[in-house]
C-alpha cells in the first residue's frame, strides 16, 4: 500500500481545480462526494491540508461520477466498500525501494522476515534494530547481504529509536519480552519493554512521519491471565489509538494478533526436542489446546496486512489449533509424559478473539480483522468482509480446524524440525 507520505513526492499528483477539470465536475461537487464518502475514499493531504489527486484518485471520482448517474451516493459508497474488499483477498504489501526496520530483528521472526524480504522484494535496506551484537554479528554472517543495517538498541531508549527510524518506510515491532514466568518474576522489567517500549516506537514513528507501523501480538493479550499478556494487551491499545496522535501525518498504525509459532525460540518445541533425549517429556496439563502456525505463515500475515491497513485494526489469521499431548507424540511418541501441572499466568486454552471484540470483527477466508471501536476519523477504506455470528469468539478449544498428531508430524518435517 503506497503511503500518502510517499505519494506527495511522485509526480503527477494535481490539485482540486485541475481534478475537477479533469473529470467535468465542479471543486464543490468533489468537496461533498468527499464528505459523503468518509471512511471509503479521501484524496491526499499535503502538510498544508490542501487535497492532491492521483491517477487512482481520478479513476475512483470517474467510478464515482458513472455510478451515481445510477443510484444515490449512499449505495454508491456500499459499491467501493464491496470493490474495495475484493481487491484486498489476498493483496501483499509492496516492500520495493523501501526501508524497513525491525524491532528485535535478531529473533526469529526477525530472521524469516528478513529471508522473506530478501528473496522475494527488493527493499532498499532493511535495519535490524536490537540490543545483542552477537545475535546481530551472527545474523551478519547469516545473510551477508549489503542492503542490511544492524542498528545496536534498545526500545526503552526513546532517543536512540528516534535516530534508528529516520527515513524509514515500515517499521515492524518485534521486540519484546515474551517469558511468561519471566514476566511474572520482572514485572517492571516487563512494562518497561512491552509498554513503555511500545511507546518509544509510537513516538519515534510520529516524529519521522513513517508512513506504515505494525505491531506484533499475542493470543495471551485476549482476557489476560499473566503479566506478559496484560503488558501485550496495553501494547494493542497504546498501538490502536496512536492513530489519534496521528493527525495528519501519514502515520498509521495496527496489529498483528496470533499464536503459538512453529519451532521459534519461545515455543515448546525446542524443549520437547532436548526432553526427547531423556526419554521424558513434561507436560503442564493434558487437557491444553493451542493455536498454531509456522513462521512463513506469520510472515505473510505481517506482509497482508500492512497491504490492507488503514490504521487501528488488528489482524488475526485463521490458524488450527494443536492439543499440547498430540504435540509431544508428534516429536517423541515413544517418549513417557510427565504431568508437572500448570504453571502461574497460564491457560488451559488460549483466545485469539473475545466475544467483546466479535461484535466487531469480519472474517474473510484466511484471517479476521477486529476493527477499532474508537471515536478518531478514520482516513481512508477500512476492509469489509463477512461479520461474525452474535456471540461469536475465536478459542483454541472451539477452534473448527485442528491438526493431528500425523499433521503435526509433517509439518514438523516440512519446517525441518524433526
Amino acid at each position: 500500500m503506497p503511503s500518502k507520505k510517499n505519494d506527495a513526492k511522485l509526480d503527477g499528483l494535481i490539485s482540486i481545480k485541475e481534478a475537477s477539470k479533469r473529470l467535468g465536475v465542479p471543486s464543490t461537487t468533489l468537496r461533498h462526494w468527499e464528505k459523503v464518502l468518509e471512511g471509503v475514499w479521501a484524496p491526499t493531504r499535503t502538510k498544508g491540508g490542501q487535497r492532491r489527486y492521483s491517477q487512482k484518485d481520478l479513476a475512483i471520482l470517474a467510478k464515482v461520477k458513472h455510478l451515481s448517474q445510477q443510484m444515490s451516493l449512499s449505495e454508491v459508497k456500499q459499491e467501493l466498500l464491496k470493490e474495495g474488499a475484493k481487491e484486498d483477498q489476498g493483496a501483499i504489501y509492496d516492500f520495493t525501494d523501501k526501508v524497513i526496520l525491525i524491532t528485535g530483528g535478531t529473533g526469529s521472526f526477525g530472521h524469516a522476515f528478513t529471508k522473506y524480504l530478501l528473496t522475494e522484494h527488493h527493499p532498499r535496506s532493511i535495519r535490524i534494530y536490537s540490543r545483542d551484537e552477537l545475535k546481530q554479528y551472527q545474523m551478519q554472517q547469516k545473510f551477508n547481504d549489503p542492503r542490511l543495517r544492524f542498528l545496536i538498541g534498545d526500545v526503552r531508549d526513546r532517543n536512540r529509536l528516534i535516530k534508528a527510524t529516520r527515513k524509514v518506510d515500515v517499521i515492524i515491532h518485534a521486540a519484546a519480552m515474551k517469558q511468561v514466568p519471566i514476566c511474572e518474576y520482572n514485572p517492571f522489567e516487563a512494562v518497561k519493554t512491552n509498554i513503555l517500549g511500545a511507546k518509544n516506537v509510537i513516538d519515534a514513528a510520529l516524529i519521522n512521519e513513517v508512513p506504515d507501523v505494525v505491531t506484533l501480538s499475542t493470543d495471551k493479550a485476549v482476557n489476560p491471565v499473566n503479566l506478559y499478556g496484560a503488558t501485550k494487551l496495553c501494547a494493542e491499545k497504546v498501538f490502536v489509538h496512536a492513530n489519534v496522535y496521528s493527525g495528519d501525518r501519514p502515520t498509521r498504525f495496527s496489529c498483528v494478533r496470533y499464536g503459538n509459532v512453529l519451532g521459534s525460540r519461545g515455543s515448546v518445541v525446542p524443549l520437547f526436542l532436548k526432553q526427547r533425549e531423556e526419554g521424558i517429556i513434561t507436560i503442564t496439563d493434558p487437557r491444553m489446546t493451542r493455536f498454531w502456525l509456522t513462521l512463513s505463515q506469520a510472515v505473510r500475515l505481517v506482509a497482508r496486512a500492512l497491504a490492507i491497513m488503514n490504521g487501528g485494526e488488528i489482524f488475526v489469521p485463521r490458524i488450527p489449533s494443536m492439543k499440547i499431548v498430540d504435540l509431544a507424540k508428534a516429536i517423541a511418541p515413544g517418549c513417557k509424559q510427565k504431568i508437572i501441572g500448570i504453571r502461574p499466568g497460564e491457560k488451559i486454552h488460549e483466545l485469539l478473539i473475545s466475544e467483546y471484540e466479535g461484535s466487531h470483527t469480519d472474517m474473510f477466508e484466511d484471517l479476521f480483522v477486529i476493527h477499532p471501536n474508537g471515536k478518531w476519523q478514520p482516513r481512508g477504506v477500512f476492509i469489509k468482509g463477512e461479520p461474525v455470528p452474535e456471540g461469536f469468539y475465536y478459542a483454541s478449544d472451539k477452534n473448527d480446524t485442528w491438526l493431528s498428531v500425523q499433521d503435526l508430524k509433517k509439518l514438523l518435517k516440512k519446517e525441518g524440525l524433526i
